[in-house]
């Protein structure tokens, strides 16, 4: 198989018309080039995401109360909430359309992945389709410790590990009111976001780690903040070494522990193993893992150091087919390959867009942003390929694209070209022969979607 086709599924996001990097070199070329499709097709900022938990808030006080136009304000400040998950969606598939740097994108679904916030606990809508792509995106290629701080901080994740529930026993607050810890932020971050469930912790350490954590607050009307009067007093041990203790308790000295956790051994051989096992194979290379983890130690959780070390790896360039492609991942595929752009998506009429997309991710079993828990989505293939998936999968490939053709102009391509077009050289000649014999455009068009090769990369 050509390398530039395993670059294309494997660390891009499918084959399709026009060009993209096809080389490792190119690859990691791409991600230092400018984010033109987050800054054509932004999703909601951070602060747009406050001032609508906060009129929210303020509107249905006013409803409350009865106040002259209250109901026709707090019904519009709703529509827009309940906008912002779609059209949040939409952001994402055109980004995916328009993006000449595919791995990057890529990158922001495993990070968000790995940094499971679901949108399920949010007090308000808002914060949901905030969806941290702010703390992500910003240091996708900077050093894992800034990305790590970034996403403990952010308003979803305290949200989604019940945070502002979490005060220091032995703070003035915590005494008055006869409050404690939540260990639930403590526990993942130690536990899925860095050392792993074999990590080198204790659950001594997961306490004391929660109660450097408390001061850690949010409220949907102002967001972030940082109490000290919530924050327990003295100084904590964790994982042999001490944090905090000064007179002022202080937000440096929980990312000092960051820091130093971010570039622990467990974090390297942890995290390197995600990355492997989600872009190369489910059984990951033990040499692979290795030296990702080792370029991880030498780096200092430099990521874009990390990268390189994957993908100059040979063993990161085996034959495609190791993996199942996920529904947020076959999805967008299939419309690239199809030659969509992101202003189609964007435009395109929702009587189209829901059916297409977003009922499709819900029946596939990877609904937006709702992950069941903070593990995130299963990597394994059999999660995603079994009866319910696979007939969505197929009955999607054998109706969808003539309905994207007829609704949006778009003509379909010769089938015979389009598995060609949609798969190169990882085409079989069995289903190369099948798309060439079958009776129908639309039947053909089905069996490339349909096929094993498309289904997995």
């Amino acid at each position: 198989m050509q390398e530039s086709t395993i670059a294309a599924i494997r660390f891009g996001l499918g084959l399709g018309p026009g060009q993209q990097p096809e080389t490792a070199a190119e690859i990691l070329a791409s991600l230092q080039t400018e984010d033109r499709v987050a800054q054509a097709y932004p999703t909601i900022t951070y602060e747009r995401a406050e001032e609508l938990s906060r009129l929210h808030k303020e509107t249905l006080d006013a409803l409350k109360k009865r106040e002259p136009g209250a109901d026709d304000a707090h019904g519009k400040i709703k529509r827009e909430i309940n906008l912002l998950k779609p059209e949040t969606l939409r952001a994402v598939f055109a980004r995916a359309m328009d993006t000449e740097a595919p791995l990057r994108e890529r990158l922001m679904y495993f990070w968000l992945d790995h940094f499971t916030a679901s949108t399920q606990k949010q007090p308000t809508a808002p914060f949901g389709p905030a969806y941290m792509d702010g703390a992500i995106r910003a240091n996708i290629t900077g050093t894992f410790a800034d990305m790590l701080k970034a996403v403990v901080v952010h308003p979803q994740m305290l949200y989604f590990l019940d945070q502002p529930s979490s005060i220091g026993p032995g703070s003035k607050i915590g005494k008055r009111q006869g409050r404690g810890l939540n260990e639930n932020l403590a526990r993942e971050v130690l536990e899925l976001h860095t050392l792993g469930v074999g990590g080198a912790y204790t659950q001594t350490d997961v306490r004391e780690f929660a109660k450097l954590l408390t001061g850690l607050f949010v409220r949907a009307s102002d967001g972030f903040s940082y109490r000290h009067d919530f924050a327990e007093p003295g100084a904590e041990t964790i994982l042999g070494e001490t944090y905090g203790g000064a007179k002022k308790a202080s937000l440096e000295e929980i990312f000092e522990f960051l820091d130093d956790l971010a570039i622990h051994p467990d974090t390297a051989r942890h995290v390197a193993g995600k990355l492997v096992v989600h872009f190369v194979s489910d059984l990951p290379d033990p040499d692979l893992v290795s030296h990702v983890a080792e370029a991880w130690m030498d780096s200092g959780g430099d990521l874009m150091t990390v990268y390189a070390a994957l993908l100059n790896h040979p063993g990161a360039w085996v034959a495609t087919g190791l993996k199942a492609r996920q529904p947020l991942d076959f999805l967008i595929s299939g419309l690239r390959a199809l030659g969509l752009s992101g202003e189609q998506v964007m435009t395109m009429d929702k009587k189209l867009w829901a059916p297409l997309i977003v009922s499709q991710l819900d029946v596939m079993g990877q609904p937006f942003m709702r992950a069941k828990g903070p593990d995130g989505w299963d990597e394994a293939a059999e999660a995603w390929i079994n009866p319910l998936g696979l007939a969505t999968r197929i009955r999607w490939s054998m109706t969808m694209p003539q309905k994207i053709s007829k609704t949006l102009g778009i003509p379909l391509a010769d089938p015979r070209s389009f598995v060609l077009t949609a798969l190169g050289d990882a085409a079989s000649p069995g289903l190369i022969w099948a798309v060439g014999a079958s009776e129908t455009e639309s039947q053909a068009m089905g069996l490339v979607f349909a096929s094993p090769e498309f289904n997995r990369r």
